[in-house]
């Protein structure tokens, strides 16, 4: 399909995997935002529409609080883009400190406002596999505390799990949204977050993601779904289970991070939206790194 120039602007299909997915490996990217299934699945919340401005070509969006803004262009003269944009009063989301280094002199004549609620959490994908040592004791008592009282199997994603897993989706909002007051951002998010990971099952083999499965007496408890982001780097978008299972999400992380993506060092974990209780989780896993986001306007 044809990509409209700036200003015009179309909805994201299926039929860009190809064409996204070959930009995406050049661009090598590091935010958990670029990839194509990250763009579909979220198409609908964030808005996003593909435009093409010179030779590049970049997505155009909208944030919970509804601020348009436009992704880093996947192509191109990224540089020339960007700054094009900037200067039209646009607001680029998603630039890492690496971007801004190459792309915009470090910074100079910009305002670059970093965003913590959004940056992604990098973790070493080893360490998330093995859980060993003192940093992760109290990880691994969790998992075998769920070892030592539930009958279950890990298994790699298939069609077959499917309903089971869209039914836990199911009850897993139910209890979040019931938790998370409609209205909020973070409500939103939530809302977002589940018609994400539905059609994130549904279309698994479409996106090109993989998944394991967590099944405890033949019953799907938790699922986790992602891909590759770059050559060393794994990205999950979407774990969920049971949420008075415990021991679980930890069953998960380590089963996602050793069975999946095995050639990948690092294991990106995306972000936690300012959710404090989300934030402690992840920061427990001890990342490698904060990969920084910024928001950026012209100074």
């Amino acid at each position: 399909m044809e990509i409209p120039r700036y200003p015009q602007s179309r909805g994201i299909d299926l039929q860009d995997k190809p064409l996204l997915d070959r930009l995406f490996a050049g661009l090598q990217p590091r935010v958990s935002e670029l990839t194509f299934a990250n763009l579909y699945l979220f198409r609908t919340v964030h808005e996003y529409r593909l435009t093409l401005l010179g030779d590049a070509v970049l997505a155009l969006g909208r944030g919970y609080d509804g601020t348009a803004y436009f992704l880093p262009p996947f192509g191109g003269d990224i540089a020339a883009v960007t700054r094009e944009l900037l200067d039209q009063g646009l607001t680029l989301y998603g630039a890492d400190d690496l971007f801004l280094e190459r792309y915009l002199g470090g910074g100079d004549g910009v305002e670059a406002i970093p965003d913590r609620d959004n940056f992604d959490y990098l973790h070493n994908k080893r360490e998330m596999a093995e859980l060993g040592g003192k940093l992760y004791h109290k990880k691994k008592n969790r998992v075998n505390y769920f070892l030592n009282r539930h009958r279950h199997q890990v298994e790699i994603l298939h069609d077959g799990h499917l309903p089971g897993a869209l039914a836990l989706l199911e009850e897993w909002g139910r209890v979040r949204t019931e938790i998370v007051p409609r209205g909020t951002g973070q409500g939103s998010s939530v809302r977002g977050e589940i018609e994400g990971a539905a059609e994130a099952l549904r279309l698994h083999r479409e996106l090109g993601l993989s998944g394991v499965v967590v099944l405890v007496e033949g019953a799907v408890r938790g699922f986790a779904l992602g891909e590759r982001l770059n050559r060393e780097t794994a990205v999950c978008h979407f774990e969920k289970g049971d949420l008075f299972m415990e021991g679980l999400y930890q069953l998960l992380d380590r089963e996602f991070s050793r069975l999946l993506f095995t050639e990948c060092v690092y294991l990106n974990r995306e972000q936690d939206l300012g959710e404090e209780s989300l934030r402690q989780a992840k920061l427990s896993y001890h990342p490698v790194e904060l990969v920084a986001k910024y928001r950026v306007r012209k100074g």
